[in-house]
């Protein structure tokens, strides 16, 4: 089976699968050759995961400029 570039992914799939490639490098049992194609993969899939929460972030904040009642405030990222 052909792996999938992560931008193909859904984001959900991109995080299972970085949940997994983290697991497999914390056991720390990855040849180092392995371990650095995995974490090469594993930084792809974050990166494509960021991607995806960016464009639906945009794609919120769209929805809401569009209802005129709505209050729109910056997304910072953070947990108050």
């Amino acid at each position: 089976m052909a792996v999938k570039k992560p931008e193909n992914l859904s984001f959900e799939a991109a995080i299972e699968e970085l949940d997994s490639v983290v697991n497999q490098l914390e056991s720390g049992d990855l040849p180092l050759e392995d371990a650095l194609k995995k974490f090469e993969r594993g930084i792809s899939l974050a990166r494509a995961g960021q991607e995806k929460l960016t464009q639906a972030e945009q794609r919120v904040e769209i929805l809401l400029q569009a209802d005129d009642n709505a209050e729109l405030t910056p997304f910072d990222g953070q947990d108050d």
